[in-house]
């Protein structure tokens, strides 16, 4: 078959794609991490000329091109940006064999050995966090976006018996969503995702250290109440994506535990300690939450779209989304459970977990506590080269991202400015801006299990400098 190619053919072309991928993994470290880019010169480099063929090398060389020169290099040591990390090599190895195999996790007769390991994936990472068996359940996700959603439809079907049939025609109030003013979007997306609207989502106010204050949110509460409205859902940020914050979830707990209301914990980053021994007492008391969100794509070094929602009410996602279709196989009741058309937002979907599961056979829980650990060291390493050459810490945390700024320029958001875009030009590393309270400030985030202390040196130098020559253009100093 055309689609197929020749035997010979395949062999090769895998040979030339991984000699050009592992140019690419294995010196990273040596090109940009960014590239000044302009659209114009990006559109020049996208063929779409597609009444001529090719062959499969040329096709290769194209995208690979393109990609090495109009992309921010996340698995670079030197990019400091957002939870986009570097990818280990088994779980690189994981998404290959999944686009090969394409296995359809629908349902559990179509790829038993695939969903059942995602099930034993749930339920382990499911007890990390403190969750008791046989109460935990979940599913692979997309990313944290589907599972903030899918948090907010369970807290809407728990909330409201008949919501599963009538929809919002069975909401007697309007429901109210509460997170604190550091959380992330995905909660404003939900809420327009299910119809409730923006409006229905209400941010608390956080203290100096960016964490949400608890009688601010009771507070709230209770005037929402007084005026006939229906708390719904606490959202307990336990790692902001900002100042890596994290809200303080024991006193949010009795809250919603007093109110009855359904309490996420949107743990997409900070989660990743429970995997450690030394740092896991920083998500303490997030086993009270009634679902969790974790993105095993941010610190656990796996391609993206591998994220998590994990809850312990074990019939809850089977009442959300649980649907009967006479053109899918009918199993057992506790088989067909774990198909994901029946506790799922997703219908087909692809093998998500595998991408986790690789690496854990490969490098096991002691891998993943070790990487972290490490992280977390060059995190505090990276604070207090900072402060030795004069650079003011904003946030207060110990998940290793550093806001800061020179103490002279933390009301101008001209400098934080100005040193982002010089990276930007210059593409030698990579941070950005970030508001901190009323500061302006550059945030840099340790998301590279191969970022060293000489990694960390080099930035400081760059900073050191950027305000330099910042300085001096604004005639503020010699130098």
């Amino acid at each position: 078959m055309i689609f197929d190619l020749e035997t010979k053919q395949r062999k090769e072309i895998w040979n030339y794609l991984s000699e050009k991928l592992e140019s690419y993994y294995a010196n990273t470290e040596i090109i940009d991490v960014v590239n000044n880019e302009n659209r114009a010169e990006v559109l020049k480099t996208i063929d779409a000329d597609f009444n001529t063929a090719r062959s499969t090398e040329e096709a290769i060389d194209k995208v690979v091109k393109g990609l090495k020169q109009h992309a921010v290099h996340t698995p670079h040591p030197l990019y400091y940006g957002m939870f986009n990390p570097r990818s280990s090599f088994p779980s690189i190895v994981a998404d290959a064999i999944t686009a090969t195999f394409n296995p359809q996790l629908a349902a559990w007769g179509h790829a038993p050995y695939a969903v059942e390991i995602e099930h034993m994936l749930i339920q382990e990472i499911g007890k990390k966090f403190g969750y008791e068996q046989p109460n935990i359940d979940g599913v692979f996700t997309t990313g944290g976006q589907e599972a903030n959603l899918t948090a907010l439809l369970t807290a809407l079907n728990n909330k409201f018996s008949d919501y599963a049939e009538e929809g919002l025609h069975a909401v007697s109030g309007t429901p109210i969503i509460y997170c604190s003013k550091a959380s992330h979007h995905a909660t404003i997306k939900a809420a327009k995702i299910c119809g409730l609207g923006i409006n229905s989502v209400k941010y608390i106010e956080v203290d100096d250290n960016q964490k949400m204050i608890p009688f601010k949110l009771e507070n709230e509460i209770l005037n929402d109440l007084s005026k006939g409205k229906i708390p719904l859902m606490i959202v307990s940020t336990m790692g902001t994506t900002g100042a890596g914050a994290i809200d303080p979830i024991n006193e949010i707990s009795v809250i919603a535990k007093k109110y009855s209301i359904w309490l996420h914990a949107d743990a997409a980053y900070g989660g990743a300690v429970v995997l450690t021994q030394k740092y896991k007492y920083l998500q303490k008391g997030i086993e009270k939450a009634d679902s969790i969100t974790f993105d095993a794509h941010k610190w656990l070094s796996v391609p993206m779209a591998t994220s998590m929602f994990i809850t312990k009410h074990r019939n809850i996602l089977s009442k959300t989304f649980s649907i009967t279709a006479n053109f899918m196989p009918q199993e057992e009741d506790d088989i067909s459970k774990l198909g994901s058309y029946t506790h799922s937002i997703q219908w087909s979907r692809r093998f998500i977990g595998l991408k986790l599961y690789m690496p854990l056979l490969v490098f096991g829980w002691k891998g993943f506590d070790e990487t972290i650990s490490h992280q977390m060291k060059m995190g505090q390493l990276l604070k207090r080269k900072l402060e030795a050459n004069n650079w003011k810490l904003y946030n207060n945390t110990e998940l290793p991202i550093a806001c800061f700024t020179d103490v002279e320029f933390g009301n101008e958001p001209e400098f934080s400015t100005y040193i982002y875009e010089s990276f930007l030009e210059t593409g030698e590393a990579w941070l950005i801006n970030y508001p901190v309270g009323n500061k302006f400030t550059l945030r840099a985030c340790i998301t590279n299990y191969n970022t060293t202390e000489a990694h960390l040196d080099k930035l400081i130098n760059l900073l050191n400098k950027k305000r330099a020559i910042y300085k001096k253009e604004h005639n503020l100093v010699t130098i």
